[in-house]
């Protein structure tokens, strides 16, 4: 009897165990980025930086655009220059971001002036 209660025990203890993965509501599991996560990204930055206007002052595209990737600032005589990048291309699928994979925003005195390589070797 008591051989019996403790392979019982046992059995409803292994059949009971597993792992559980939480799902969120799309159906996807919420620990693993979405391999279309950088993609909505790189699109994103891409159509946003295509529309922009000169003279956009640095606040403005850092509220819809969220913190760069990289950001480098320095002064040119008496004006400060200050490099922000964002992500606008995928060039090696090593889960990095590195910059050539994005594209640089160049402000001076805070007021947007250009961005792409031509513009940063402007300033330099």
């Amino acid at each position: 009897m008591k051989k019996v209660l403790v392979l019982t025990i046992l059995a409803a203890s292994i059949g009971l165990s597993g792992c559980v993965i939480k799902i969120d509501d799309d159906g996807y599991d919420s620990s693993y980025s979405s391999y279309s996560d950088w993609e909505k990204r790189e699109k994103r930055n891409r159509q946003y930086i295509a529309d922009l206007d000169l003279e956009t002052s640095k606040d403005v595209i850092r509220n819809d655009l969220g913190a760069p990737d990289f950001n480098e600032v320095f002064a040119v005589k008496d004006d400060k220059v200050q490099i922000l990048y964002y992500r606008t291309q995928r060039t090696d699928d090593d889960g990095l971001t590195t910059k050539d994979e994005c594209t640089p925003l160049v402000f001076v005195n805070n007021e947007l002036k250009g961005w792409g390589d031509s513009a940063v070797k402007r300033y330099l």
